[in-house]
């Protein structure tokens, strides 16, 4: 219940709704239940039970006053009804009663609308909020997170696990309030005509109860394979879409499609269990309800014919009108219980998700890092992704502003962790990175990254138009987005598009070739104007024309800005005023390009001799 309590926190503020809802529901169940006690005087009226007696002892009291109580509105109405009764005789009585029924049933439909209404309002609140919520967790998440997370599990739970919520909680809850006052009334309709019926007809209360809460048990349990098989498939499906080209290269589509029946057979049969499980309550429910009426026919029956019961016989016909109407509630309650168990298990996976703490936040009195001035300095940093692993030993540098300094050396070296540390996407296992003398874990990461401008060596776009990729994350005017595209030589061909800075570039930018994207993702980096460039192999999966263009494109946004290269071709970081060679963690070589190739049985003079061949 913990975590049912909690999904519905999320529709806060909640007295607005129980302020508007509460009164309509109790209404629009009071309403229902008086249309079936008026089946009493339409009874009698019809098999001419209305005694002269009877007339005359009511008459000759003066009318009740109106109020809202129980007896008093029933004593208001029979003293009505007798006196329409008396005047214009059987018939007159009778349509007395039946305007009665229309006026209730009328008022009873359009308090439940309004009702409904506001569960509709409080159900879409509560599903856009907790999705909002997951999301916002999501994205403010370190970026290890998504590193070790398959993204179609994050996917699934933020669209098909808050979409079961929906479905099975926040409907079944629905469910719940709209039939429990409607229940709680037709409980006190029955016990007002007969407590000795009523009391013998729920005895059956307690079979169905243990029924349902062991068949809940084993719902739960069913729910929560269901979901992590769906989250399997949706993981399968964008890993396989994403990789098209390389599943047909390898000729493996019947090895993904394969793996594809796998999960969808275990899906198959999760679900199937818990519909058999679910579907197995409503008739076992109406079994024992009809078991119940049936019942109550019998011995209510008997007691009316035997005359030892007070009960009368349109009164018995009326209860076991009610009677069958308050199964329906009572059975909704009880579905509603058995199917909330496949939103709780949707629901636990979106709250673990939402309460995942990032490992890289800001401290309480982290500072804004207002203007870079001076240095970037790498302080005996290392760096360890899985403990015991190390990735980084002891890296010391110092990147002075205006300067540029370029890390080469083998794949897998360390090069690409030492970017990320810099913008603060990971922290260092030991050591320190300062800003101008200031700890990075000391500054904003927001404030930090207003510094710094990346540009990668797959290009990250979105499925958007150019302007809308350049212009990314801020409020740039045409004319400032036309101007960094020029500065990135990515004007002219954009201008040959179909609608020039409004062409739609597909997913990832798939319309467009791998020296345009790159491009695109500079002239993003050049908008930005930032004081300091980190550049990720940006050109080494480019031909070279485009490597020509993309290289004269980032001469121009370098120029005076501090830059941090990582870079495989090294003729594109002969003028880097220092060089790093980092070679299994640690820094083997360093120094300017003339002076590394220099030195004999040097790395970097290996690495510029193979290149050269």
């Amino acid at each position: 219940m913990k975590t049912y309590f909690r999904l519905l926190s999320f529709a806060k503020p909640l007295g607005r709704f129980i302020a508007l809802f509460l009164p309509t529901s109790i209404l629009a169940s009071a309403f229902a239940v008086l249309n079936l006690t008026l089946l009493i005087p339409l009874l009698n009226v019809l098999f001419n039970q209305v005694s002269p007696q009877e007339m005359q002892q009511v008459l000759s009291q003066p009318a009740p006053s109106f109020s809202l109580n129980t007896d008093q509105l029933t004593g208001l109405f029979r003293y009505y009804f007798i006196q329409y009764f008396q005047t214009y005789g059987q018939v007159g009585g009778l349509r007395f009663v039946c305007v009665v029924i229309v006026l209730s049933v009328l008022l009873s439909n359009i308090f439940k609308y309004l009702s409904i209404r506001q569960l509709e309002s409080f159900k879409a609140r509560m599903v856009s909020q907790l999705r909002e919520a997951v999301f916002r967790r999501a994205v403010r998440l370190h970026l290890g997170f998504f590193s070790s997370e398959r993204k179609g599990n994050l996917i699934s739970r933020i669209m098909t696990d808050v979409q079961e919520v929906e479905n099975s909680i926040a409907n079944t809850m629905s469910a719940v309030m709209k039939e429990f006052f409607l229940f709680i009334f037709y409980l006190y309709a029955l016990f007002s005509i007969s407590i000795q019926l009523t009391l013998f007809a729920f005895l059956v209360i307690p079979v169905s109860g243990i029924f349902i809460a062991t068949l809940v048990k084993r719902m739960k349990r069913d729910a929560q394979e269901g979901q992590q098989r769906l989250s399997g498939l949706i993981s399968l499906l964008d890993e396989t879409f994403g990789g098209m080209r390389v599943v047909k290269g390898f000729n493996a589509e019947d090895y993904v499609l394969t793996k594809f029946n796998e999960e969808n057979q275990g899906y198959r049969r999760a679900i199937r269990s818990l519909a058999n499980r679910r579907e197995l309550a409503s008739p076992f429910s109406e079994f024992m309800g009809v078991t119940v009426v049936a019942g109550i026919l019998l011995y209510g029956g008997s007691l009316v014919l035997s005359n030892q019961s007070a009960l009368s016989a349109s009164e018995f016909v009326t209860y076991i009108a009610i009677f069958s109407q308050v199964m329906r509630p009572a059975k909704e309650i009880s579905n509603a219980f058995s199917s909330t168990q496949r939103g709780l298990a949707s629901g636990e996976r979106v709250l673990q998700l939402v309460d995942t703490v990032p490992l890289i936040e800001d401290k309480p009195n982290a500072k804004d890092l207002r203007e870079f001035r001076r240095q970037v300095e790498v302080r005996n940093v290392s760096f360890e992704y899985m403990k015991g692993v190390p990735v980084l030993k002891a890296i010391s540098f110092t990147l002075e502003k205006g300067k540029t300094i370029a890390l080469v050396g083998s794949s897998g070296g360390g090069k690409s962790t030492i970017a990320d540390l810099v913008p603060r996407f990971y922290d260092p296992t030991s050591g320190q990175i300062l800003i101008d003398g200031t700890d990075l874990r000391d500054c904003t990461m927001e404030s930090l990254r207003n510094q710094m401008g990346i540009v990668t060596q797959e290009s990250i776009l979105f499925n958007d138009t150019i302007f809308s990729n350049i212009a990314f994350g801020s409020d740039a005017t045409e004319e400032e987005v036309i101007r960094a595209a020029k500065i990135a030589n990515a004007h002219d061909f954009i201008m040959l598009q179909p609608d020039g800075y409004q062409t739609l570039i597909g997913d990832r930018g798939s319309r467009l070739s791998g020296g345009q994207r790159q491009r695109i993702s500079i002239a993003r980096a050049v908008l930005k104007n930032p004081p300091i460039l980190i550049l990720d192999e940006a050109t080494s999966a480019l031909d070279t024309e485009s490597e020509k263009l993309v290289q004269e494109a980032l001469t121009r946004l370098m120029a005076s800005r501090t830059t941090l290269v990582i870079a495989h071709r090294l003729s594109t970081i002969q003028h880097a005023d220092e060089i790093l060679v980092i070679h299994n963690g640690e820094i083997v070589e360093r120094g300017t390009h003339h002076a590394l190739v220099s030195l004999d049985e040097g790395f970097y003079r290996k690495l510029s001799s193979m290149q050269s061949v």
